[in-house]
């Protein structure tokens, strides 16, 4: 399936925790042997770029005691600023001549210096075939930002082994479980600082964003709006996403924060529907800790004219039974799908 010889331990580090994964390929596919989420300071963590290495680490290491794990290979995922996914076109040429030719495609289309990235790129399947072009999607990561994913990882006596791009962790999880979906699916992953949106047609991711929105937003909101501290709003903002009582002004603040979140959000539909060449989406996917905030899934649904389900990593992965509870999975199964999607990820070379 997804799996090399060497085992992979998965790490998604957002920017109010971190979640880690271990996975096994058991006799009806993979199951989930190991999980933890531990969380991060705000500040450590911030657009995708890790910002103090050393507190990171340290979150790191703990959480690495807790699940007592033995692998050392990791495989993590890059999101927000410190990527960029792109799709162009480009003429037809033999594959082994693609390499050299995508640098200076891609100096185009990348806003850094192409000297300072690092670059990669994947051939879109479906190309029409009496067209001069092909859709290649590329991948450019600022060579900083990922050293610091590196140094963060080799803190904790680990290597890092693979590292991936969030928004294809997701689509590879939902290609676990739910396989290869004719048209086009939109998945959106909904954490704390940023929204991963991908749109995935037959097998192919032939579009991924970053937006930056997600629920800290509504602890932000929260907290300027009742001059409560940062840990009360966010007390306040789950209190609500439980359907626990709580003042009226939260569930204004939450109401209008909804609008702005869905206003983003759709501007990147938008921006989708006037790049895509007609593949419109029928279905959309959703994921993240903030998909329970009241009433932003309804109104969502309602703005892109796109119905909604809840993805479920869980469709076709296992778990283990001796390891985990229910209700265990229950509570993790919205934050878990791109800690899982790298968790099926083979080792690169090995």
């Amino acid at each position: 399936m997804f799996f090399g010889d060497k085992k992979l331990l998965a790490l998604d580090l957002g920017t109010s925790s971190l979640k880690l994964a271990e996975l096994e390929l058991g006799r009806s596919g993979p199951v989930l042997k190991k999980f933890a989420i531990a969380p991060i300071e705000p500040g450590m963590v911030s657009g995708g770029e890790i910002v103090d290495v050393g507190s990171v680490g340290q979150v790191l290491d703990a959480a690495l005691k807790s699940i007592k794990t033995k692998r050392k290979n990791i495989a993590t995922a890059m999101w927000g600023t410190s990527v960029i996914v792109k799709k162009i076109s480009m003429p037809k040429m033999d594959a082994n001549l693609i390499s050299e030719q995508i640098k200076w495609e891609a100096e185009q289309y990348i806003p850094f210096d192409i000297n300072e990235i690092s670059l990669d790129y994947h051939i879109l399947r479906g190309a029409k075939e009496n067209t001069e072009s092909m859709d290649v999607l590329i991948v450019a990561a600022k060579q900083e930002f990922l050293f610091r994913f590196v140094e963060t990882i080799e803190s904790a006596n680990l290597r890092c082994s693979v590292i991936d791009v969030s928004g294809f962790a997701l689509a590879n999880c939902f290609e676990a479980n739910y396989g290869k979906v004719n048209g086009a699916v939109a998945l959106l992953n909904i954490g704390s600082g940023v929204t991963n949106f991908v749109v995935v047609d037959s097998g192919d991711v032939i579009f991924s964003r970053d937006i930056s929105v997600g629920g800290s937003i509504f602890t932000s909101d929260i907290n300027k709006a009742l001059g409560v501290s940062l840990s009360e709003a966010e007390s306040l903002k789950i209190s609500a996403s439980y359907g626990q009582e709580v003042p009226d002004e939260v569930n204004g603040v939450i109401a209008a924060t909804n609008e702005q979140v869905v206003d983003e959000i759709r501007g990147s539909f938008d921006f989708y529907n006037a790049t895509s060449n007609g593949t419109p989406i029928s279905r959309t996917f959703v994921s993240g800790g903030a998909i329970y905030t009241p009433g932003l899934m309804d109104l969502l649904s309602k703005g892109l004219g796109v119905p909604y389900e809840v993805l479920d990593p869980f469709q076709k992965i296992s778990y283990d039974k001796k390891a985990f509870s229910e209700d265990y999975i229950a509570q993790i199964k919205s934050l878990s799908p791109v800690v899982l999607g790298l968790g099926l990820r083979k080792m690169e070379g090995g």
